[in-house]
């Protein structure tokens, strides 16, 4: 029987590319003839396609899998507008429910060898008046995949969020170096510095990819064991 593993992705920030890193790592996992989803519990940003509301992020998700496993468990919370979360969902009249997220999770795992759960913005973005994100995570129980956005205070912004995902009682499986600016200077020392503050292992520098390289970055990248 295959052995399924499962992470929970987040980001030191919004727009530091976990979507792209999380599809750089379905495509490293199928790769290595296993079969891989990713997940994305709630988005916020839409489009109306012949009539289905689709995230751009979702989409790229889906794309980057290894079959459709359908859009309502691979994103069952997709909210119009593209502001925080817990304020698309009040304006819509949505609740966001835990127990759902879960639901679909656990369908998704039964089904892929790999699955990896991308969160929204940073490691605690409300979800509601009382749920974020590090809340989610926990609930999921998964190891955690930390996406570090470089450039200039990505050091500061990725030791608070392994600070925070420790205090949670989470095990972070490793980190990834995403260059997101094509001249970020020092980015060598940058990176040196959070390997010597940051226990779990580097899994990758992904270069800036004009483009959106996927085959490049997955390249770059390898799943913790």
């Amino acid at each position: 029987m295959t052995n399924r593993q499962a992470w929970f992705l987040t980001g030191t920030d919004t727009e530091i590319g976990k979507t792209f890193i999380t599809c750089a790592l379905l495509h490293a996992a199928r790769a290595s003839a296993r079969s891989a989803l990713g997940m994305k519990p709630v988005a916020a940003g839409a489009e109306d396609v012949d009539g289905v509301r689709i995230n751009e992020d979702a989409a790229r998700l889906l794309a980057a899998g290894s079959f459709d496993p359908g859009l309502q468990w691979l994103n069952p919370y997709c909210l119009s507008q593209p502001v925080a979360p817990h304020i698309a969902a009040a304006a819509e009249g949505v609740s966001i429910d835990p127990s759902h997220i879960l639901k679909a999770f656990r369908l998704l795992q039964t089904q892929a060898d790999v699955v990896i759960v991308e969160g929204v913005g940073g490691f605690r973005v409300p979800l509601d008046d009382h749920y974020d994100t590090a809340d989610l995570a926990v609930d999921l129980g998964l190891p955690v995949l930390l996406v570090v956005g470089m450039r200039l205070g990505c050091i500061n912004h990725a030791l608070l969020t392994v600070e925070a995902i420790t205090r949670r009682g989470l095990r972070l499986a490793g980190w990834i170096a995403n260059c997101i600016t094509p001249d970020m200077p020092r980015l060598d020392e940058n990176i040196a510095a959070l390997q010597q503050r940051i226990s779990a292992p580097l899994l990758g520098v992904v270069p800036y990819v004009p483009g959106s390289d996927l085959s490049l970055a997955a390249q770059r990248l390898q799943l913790p064991d």
